[in-house]
């Protein structure tokens, strides 16, 4: 039994190692005073004043924390309300809408990012042609009109596949909080006076914060770290902080990108810390409230 358990010991040393080893290289040549990735040339933190001084890197970030945070709000006020929409379904008609939900969760990332892009180059193509027909009309033309309805990838496509991504993730963080709610309590306030809305929003959303919020936590991790989706349908006048990676990457790989590389593997894992932690502790709520009952 012991010699088995040093067996399992050494092989998850050796999985955590193969997992990480890799991203510690990365953090350690980021101080590197070599722009060698091989050779240590003393220790430096000039990469970091660089990267903060590029003005494109600076331009990726903002595009990158605006869509994240747009994308996270949108998403989360409407994932959470799909959820509920979802709990007062019929069995039959729920699963099959949770399917549905599943979908994008468990699609590539490359097939959403290429059907994506597809379903903006059409729309703009129809709306060009919608707007042509109008402008070539009696009506229009008497009028002195013009209508330009056509669009190009961009900023707003781009925050639109984040928005379609993310949604998904919050349903599934919010249903089980639905499942967990006692609808007598929504009754109860109405039976009290209370309006629908004022029953909503002082009943059921404190009991379903938990789970809202740990969907608008995983939605926004999922936003920023996001590439494929991006690179389909950022079009060519926006991009993200992991686009300029790429971007650079397929040049050579600097310092200044060891840094930036940095830097976003520490937020993401800032994130996940902070969801693991509230998790702790409403498991610990959880245990405290069933010792009391």
């Amino acid at each position: 039994m012991k010699k088995n358990g040093i067996l399992s010991r050494l092989f998850l040393a050796l999985v955590f190692l193969f997992l990480y080893a890799p991203i510690l290289v990365l953090i350690v040549f980021s101080f590197n005073d070599s722009k060698s990735n091989a050779v240590w040339g003393g220790f430096t933190l000039d990469w970091y004043v660089q990267l903060l001084n590029n003005r494109t890197v600076l331009e990726a970030l903002q595009t990158t924390l605006l869509v994240s945070v747009l994308a996270t709000a949108i998403a989360t006020v409407a994932g959470t309300a799909a959820a509920i929409g979802f709990s007062s379904m019929k069995r039959r008609p729920r699963n099959a809408c949770l399917t549905v939900n599943s979908i994008p969760m468990t699609n590539a990332d490359i097939i959403t990012g290429v059907s994506m892009m597809l379903l903006f180059v059409f729309a703009g193509q129809a709306l060009a042609d919608f707007s042509g027909w109008l402008n070539t009309t009696a009506w229009a033309e008497s009028a002195n009109l013009w209508f330009d309805f056509g669009f190009d990838m961009g900023f707003l496509t781009l925050l639109i596949a984040h928005v379609t991504f993310d949604i998904p993730y919050v349903i599934v963080a919010v249903l089980p909080k639905l499942r967990q709610l006692d609808p007598n309590l929504a009754e109860a306030a109405l039976d009290l006076g209370a309006t629908r809305w004022t029953a909503f929003r002082k009943v059921v959303l404190p009991e379903l914060m938990p789970g809202i919020v740990n969907g608008l936590l995983i939605a926004f991790t999922m936003s920023i770290d996001d590439f494929v989706i991006s690179y389909f349908t950022a079009g060519s006048q926006v991009s993200t902080l992991s686009m300029y990676v790429y971007a650079q990457v397929r040049r050579r790989v600097s310092p200044e990108i060891n840094a930036l590389s940095t830097l976003m593997f520490v937020a993401v894992l800032l994130l996940l810390v902070v969801i693991n932690l509230r998790q702790a502790r409403q498991e610990q709520r959880r245990k405290r409230q069933a010792l009391r009952a």
